[in-house]
């Protein structure tokens, strides 16, 4: 099973327009941030999670011809305002494209996106997607998908486990029932803002401590703000703690 971390930045990307800081004119690519998504690769099936504003260019950069479903973590605008992109891989594939959350995700997916799900004869070229709402464990292409169940300061959204790896971004806390989904795992990719705290995400220091808490082999933060220089944020992390950056990959051996 193949990782890609398609985009690692917050809602806003890195850089930030307008900012002149000197994460944001950075020449170091690693400090260059499309917005949170990710793909999964095993199988020969593409599981992507979160369409992102970026997807376009997410796609054209790392040569993505393929999407065989979506799993969608909420619907905050960074991470489904690249439906639409949708369109052009259902011209390759022929098909739908099934896309899966919670209910309160693909209801305000089809609310804000309603011409995608609705019959007008004058509408033109829109992509074909079949939406399931999920609450539990099921299965896709063979793989065990777990959401788990975290919140993004008051709202409940999903974080999802397929086999040994997780994806929970977005993240301020995990319910302890949800931490006994996330053990014994060899990749944790987690949520991580910035250095000082903030109302929504955990902060480093508070994904450090889940991290550990959790004992995941490796820990991998995202959904990182221009607050972060990649090099400078390493070298302070401990063991068995790094940085996503966008390109990044992981090959976990399937069980």
């Amino acid at each position: 099973m193949k990782i890609t971390i398609l985009g690692c930045g917050t809602s806003t990307g890195v850089p930030v327009i307008g900012c002149k800081c000197s994460i944001c004119i950075s020449r170091d690519i690693k400090n260059k941030r499309t917005r949170s998504s990710l793909l999964v690769t095993a199988n020969n099936k593409n599981i992507l999670i979160d369409t992102s504003t970026d997807l376009r260019h997410q796609a054209l950069s790392h040569n993505l011809e393929r999407i065989d479903a979506v799993l969608y973590t909420h619907p905050h605008a960074d991470h489904i305002h690249g439906i639409d992109e949708l369109r052009s891989f259902n011209m390759i594939q022929k098909r739908p494209i099934p896309c899966y959350g919670s209910g309160f995700t693909i209801n305000r997916i089809r609310d804000v996106f309603n011409y995608i799900f609705t019959n007008n004869e004058n509408d033109s070229w829109k992509p074909e997607l079949e939406t399931f709402l999920i609450s539990a464990p099921f299965d896709l292409f063979g793989f065990l998908i777990q959401p788990i169940n975290i919140y993004h300061g008051k709202m409940q959204i999903f974080g999802f486990r397929i086999n040994n790896f997780a994806y929970i971004t977005d993240c301020s806390q995990i319910p302890d029932d949800s931490k006994k989904m996330l053990d014994n795992l060899d990749v944790l990719i987690l949520g991580a803002l910035r250095h000082k705290p903030h109302p929504t995400h955990f902060s480093i220091q508070e994904a450090v401590q889940i991290g550990a808490e959790l004992k995941s082999k490796r820990v991998i933060l995202t959904h990182l703000s221009h607050n972060l220089d990649y090099s400078e944020t390493n070298k302070s992390l401990p063991q068995g703690f790094e940085l996503a950056y966008d390109g990044m990959e992981i090959v976990l051996r399937l069980n």
